[in-house]
C-alpha cells in the first residue's frame, strides 16, 4: 500500500494537484478543533465545519481526549494558541466512536497473541497501562471532561474560548455538550 501512494505522490506533486491546497502556517479562523482520529471523520467534519484547507489546526487522537496535563493534545493545542494565533478550541467527539468501549482487558490478548511478551505486558500494567487505554462510556460526559481539562489547564489563558460538541458520523450534525 505504501509504494501504491508514494507513486501516487510522484504524480500529485509533478501535476502541481498541491496548488488549490497551498496556505501558510497559520489557522485563518484562529481555530482549533480536537476530535477523534475516525476515518469517517476525515472529510465530513471539516465539510461539516464549513472548514476550507488553513481555516484551522485540526489535532486528532483516538477519542478526541485529554488524558493528562503533558500529553500531545494539550501541547498541540498550547502551540496553536501561542505560536499560531488560536483564539477558539472546538472538541468534537461523535457518534458510534470506537473509543466509548475501548479497554485494555480487550487489548491484552490482542498484543499477546501478536507476539508481545507478557512480561513486557506486566511491567506495562505496573505503569498503569490499562488506565492509559481505556476509553469512555459516556461521550457527551467525555467532551465535557475534555473541555473542562483544557479550560483548567494552567497554561492555556482564560480568555481562549473552549466549546464542546457531538458529531454524527454519518449525517455530520452537531449538538453542542453544555
Amino acid at each position: 500500500m505504501i509504494d501504491q501512494i508514494l507513486a501516487f505522490n510522484t504524480r500529485f506533486v509533478a501535476e502541481k494537484g498541491y496548488e488549490p491546497y497551498v496556505t501558510d502556517k497559520f489557522p485563518a479562523k484562529k481555530l482549533a478543533v480536537l476530535t477523534c482520529m475516525d476515518t469517517r471523520l476525515t472529510e465530513l467534519l471539516p465539510k461539516a465545519l464549513g472548514l476550507r484547507n488553513g481555516d484551522a489546526k485540526i489535532i486528532k487522537n483516538a477519542g478526541g481526549l485529554v488524558l493528562s496535563e503533558t500529553d500531545s493534545a494539550i501541547r498541540s493545542l498550547l502551540v496553536g494558541i501561542y505560536e499560531l494565533g488560536v483564539q477558539e478550541v472546538m472538541v468534537v467527539h461523535h457518534s458510534t466512536c470506537g473509543a466509548c468501549h475501548m479497554s485494555y482487558g480487550e487489548f491484552k490478548p490482542h498484543m499477546l497473541e501478536r507476539g508481545i511478551p507478557a512480561e513486557v505486558l506486566a511491567d506495562w500494567e505496573a505503569k498503569g497501562v490499562a488506565t492509559w487505554l481505556e476509553g469512555f462510556h459516556d461521550t457527551e460526559a467525555s467532551v465535557r471532561k475534555t473541555v473542562a481539562a483544557i479550560v483548567n489547564h494552567p497554561l492555556v489563558p482564560k480568555d481562549v474560548v473552549v466549546r464542546g460538541f457531538v458529531i454524527d458520523s454519518v449525517t455530520g450534525a452537531l449538538s453542542e455538550v453544555f
